[in-house]
């Protein structure tokens, strides 16, 4: 399946949203600290409910220790800066779906170091800034998945 990573998560709530997505969808989520919350807070349970038990979630260290554990996928950056649209390419079974903070979005110096062919943005209206971080997870993965066949689903 694929793997989706939240690099430095700011918001409790997202993040639980997205425990919940990868619980039924099949991602394994990796969170790239430091996080902007602790995992046992009220709000991420809130969101999560009782997916936690049923999500693959891994914490990592930092950036660095994150590409250790990815070493050899595809890594894809999904950015407001990125040119090439998320629907135009086609995902591969293993690949990564990286995402930046809610508030600062991913580093310039990582968005460099993975090209622009692996920036992808999502499409928004002209003066839309960006849109939800869970909100973009989902869309981005199910995209993903669906070129699959929704392999595993029922």
């Amino acid at each position: 399946m694929f793997h989706i990573a939240l690099h430095e998560p700011k918001i409790a709530p997202n993040t639980g949203n997205i425990i919940r997505l990868v619980a039924n969808n099949g991602c394994h989520l990796h969170l790239i600290e430091p996080l902007g919350f602790d995992l046992e807070e009220k709000k991420l349970r809130r969101a999560g409910l009782d997916y936690r038990d049923l999500a693959r979630v891994t914490r990592h260290a930092d950036y660095a220790v994150f590409l250790q554990a990815v070493a050899g996928r595809r890594i894809f950056a999904l950015t407001t800066k990125g040119k090439r649209s998320y629907a135009d390419v086609s995902y591969q079974p293993g690949d990564v779906l990286l995402f930046g903070s809610e508030t600062a979005g991913l580093p310039a110096d990582i968005r460099e170091s993975l090209g622009p062919d692996h920036c992808l943005r999502v499409p928004m209206m002209a003066d839309a800034r960006s849109l939800n971080l869970s909100n973009t997870v989902a869309l981005v993965s199910y995209e993903a998945w669906r070129q699959q066949g929704f392999e595993g689903a029922l």
